[in-house]
């Protein structure tokens, strides 16, 4: 059955894809607001707590007053709280699907307990793709810059999404026909066992100091454990990180009623966000997708809870890119491994290049990252 004989959402048009080429690189005035304004105890505290990042460098006010910022810091994900179109906001071609692929990230400064956030954001590019999930696609690419309550630029990121046709995903993907047709996956004690004790061995760096000097191209950083998926851990990432359309009662009808295309009628033919492919396995495989999946920007955020459990206290995390490959759908497990590619000193900065990847109980590859880590100098 063709997608067009079954067609139930809007499709990608070239007249759509016309007027947002027109907003490449015009300021944008009128977003959401974000999850969060400042980088309070609490917020920092829910955002780790949401990716399941327990150093006490982000939590623990009285331990990192004797670390090398003497405060709170943040995760340096947390900014995807404090900013709707760096987590997948986009703009133009109402009820068509978006999905959050990837992000290019720049840190200059750490984010402080209280440091308050503005943004500056634009379009930067739009790039179609031909692709077996959905067929035409189109690559939707955002720049955005935070700054801090002193005007000090502590961030700059591109990100992107994927926009697509929800219908042909469904009626004529071909990149999850296999997996939809496997038998739900049941967990034996022993598998549930082996992630459990990748837990209970994850080593937080902490205040140990890791040197530059000590540490050689070929290096592999310990693996890390992510799940098993649940919607329950999804919707743990969304207390942290606000999500982009969670909205309830009034504030659900005044969005619906102002982003035309953006309410998706449910089994009670309530308009409802598109959002739930993230908690409601119905209409997650009505755009497509092979079950409810976890977040893309979740996922970046793991990769770098990755590198700064690494690095420890006195390293910074300099740069980090994301680029996802496939859907986590419930019940799936990733486990996350790295390897030192390269070292050099610039402008007096020791600096670490690692690249990354993460794969499911499958061995499929479901994420790239790479990442750039600024490390202590025994001889600075």
């Amino acid at each position: 059955m063709s997608a067009e004989s079954t067609r139930l959402f809007p499709k990608i048009t070239d007249e759509a894809l016309d007027d947002l080429r027109r907003r490449i690189g015009v300021p944008i005035v009128d977003t959401a607001e974000p999850w969060c304004y400042e980088a309070t105890r609490d917020n920092i505290r829910h955002y780790a707590h949401g990716i399941g990042d327990d150093n006490p460098l982000w939590c623990d006010p009285d331990y990192a007053a004797g670390a090398r910022f003497g405060t709170l810091v943040a995760p340096p994900s947390f900014l995807f709280a404090c900013d709707r179109i760096i987590s997948g906001y986009v703009g133009g071609m109402p009820g068509v699907h978006a999905m959050w692929a990837g992000a290019d990230w720049t840190w200059h400064l750490p984010i402080r307990r209280n440091d308050a956030f503005r943004t500056e954001a634009a379009l930067k590019d739009l790039i179609p793709h031909q692709t077996r999930f959905a067929g035409r696609a189109v690559q939707q690419i955002y720049t955005v810059r935070f700054f801090n309550q002193n005007d000090e630029l502590v961030a700059e990121a591109d990100s992107w999404c994927f926009r697509t046709d929800r219908d042909v995903a469904r009626e004529e993907g071909t990149k999850y026909a296999e997996l939809k047709s496997r038998p739900e996956r049941r967990y034996t004690d022993a598998e549930l066992e082996a992630v459990w004790d990748m837990y209970a061995r994850e080593e937080v760096r902490g205040a140990t100091p890791r040197y530059y000097e000590d540490v050689a191209v070929g290096d592999a950083l310990p693996e890390m454990a992510k799940g098993p998926m649940t919607v329950t851990g999804f919707i743990a990432f969304a207390q942290g990180w606000g999500g982009l359309y969670i909205r309830a009662n009034k504030l659900a009808w005044k969005q619906v009623h102002r982003h035309k295309g953006l309410g998706i009628r449910n089994r009670f033919n309530i308009p409802d966000c598109p959002e739930r492919v993230h908690w409601e396995n119905e209409f997650a495989l009505m755009v497509g997708a092979p079950g409810a999946y976890d977040y893309g920007p979740e996922r970046c955020s793991w990769l770098t809870h990755h590198l700064t459990n690494w690095m420890g206290d006195d390293g910074f995390l300099r740069k980090a890119s994301c680029k996802i490959r496939r859907h986590n759908p419930e019940g799936d497990i990733l486990v996350i491994s790295g390897k030192v590619v390269g070292k050099s000193v610039e402008d007096g900065r020791h600096l670490v290049a690692i690249e990354q990847e993460a794969r499911n109980q499958d061995g499929e590859l479901s994420v790239v990252g790479k990442g750039v880590v600024e490390l202590p100098s025994r001889g600075a």
